[in-house]
């Protein structure tokens, strides 16, 4: 089981730099960062809406699962 996070994606899409979203979220860019590599382990409810406000698209846009045990 694996969350694949597309936070760069999303990024690039909208010609958007890390540094930027982190202020218009209200949060640090090592966390934002944190999220983008995949690497948290949890994210706020509040901060996916942030997110999602500013990059203007859905948490699934974002947010992806993955089953890495599918290759039966």
């Amino acid at each position: 089981m694996s969350i694949i996070v597309n936070l760069d994606v999303m990024l690039a899409k909208r010609k958007m730099q890390l540094k930027d979203l982190a202020e218009l979220v209200d949060i640090s860019v090592v966390n934002l960062s944190i999220l983008k590599q995949g690497k948290g382990k949890a994210m706020r409810f509040s901060t996916l809406d942030a997110i999602c406000k500013a990059l203007n698209c859905q948490p699934g846009d974002i947010l992806e699962y993955s089953n890495e045990e599918s290759n039966n």
